[in-house]
């Protein structure tokens, strides 16, 4: 596979959006996930290869690492979508918490981009794209260890766009509130809207508009995309 675009965490929501959307524009498109899902038969008849993955081991990022090479010859793009939301509890330890938002966030992406950064830049254009978080600036109470690694992920963009530039581009967005849950209730609902300047739950789309913008790009790297509508005007109204 030539020019392959590969997304960690593609086979749910916002990530499985981006692979479809990439896939539909003729890029061959190569996703993570980590347990069975019924989305995996839709993506693989539209041509995405996928590849299952548990980044919460070495082993597991090492196999992944191992697949990639395999299946593909040059790699056009690197998306770091792949993502858990853990909070602080009194059930799980803050060493656990901690250990596991790093992994996800900073250990897998850093692995990642050193291992692959020769097979995207084999044709001098390559990019990275690292999914961050709007908390990466604010802080979290209730998401301190997330809050953390996602400052980690950002502060990785400036320091692999320096080493990597001028084959490869590193950017990352930062959005805020994209798409609910399902089972989100219409009073969160209101809330969370309320939030941002935009007050709209956006959807895919504009994630989808912004990957699509930094890969056509030629002079955008070590930046980060605030994708969050406005929210840090609105908290200060």
């Amino acid at each position: 596979m030539t020019n392959a675009i590969i997304i960690t965490g593609g086979a749910q929501r916002v990530g499985m959006a981006v692979a479809k959307d990439l896939a539909a524009r003729g890029h061959s498109v190569v996703i993570s996930y980590r347990r069975d899902k019924a989305s995996l038969e839709e993506l693989q008849q539209l041509g995405i290869t996928c590849i299952q993955a548990d980044f919460s081991s070495q082993t597991g990022i090492n196999q992944f690492i191992a697949a990639v090479k395999l299946c593909c010859n040059s790699i056009r793009a690197l998306i770091h979508n792949a993502s858990d939301w853990q909070p602080e509890s009194v059930n799980v330890s803050p060493q656990d918490t901690m250990t596991q938002m790093m992994q996800i966030h900073a250990m897998v992406p850093y692995q990642l981009n050193l291992a692959l950064a020769e097979l995207l830049g084999s044709n001098g254009c390559g990019d990275i794209i690292h999914m961050t978080d709007y908390v990466e600036k604010t802080g979290s109470k209730k998401h301190i260890a997330y809050a953390a690694s996602k400052a980690a992920l950002h502060n990785m963009t400036k320091s692999f766009a320096a080493l990597l530039a001028p084959t490869v581009k590193v950017n990352s967005i930062a959005p805020g509130l994209i798409m609910f849950n399902e089972d989100d209730d219409e009073a969160y609902r209101q809330k969370a809207k309320t939030k941002s300047l935009m007050a709209i739950e956006p959807g895919a789309n504009v994630v989808i508009d912004t990957v699509n913008y930094i890969l056509s790009n030629t002079y955008l790297t070590g930046s980060c995309i605030d994708l969050d509508g406005g929210r840090a005007l609105a908290s200060k109204k």
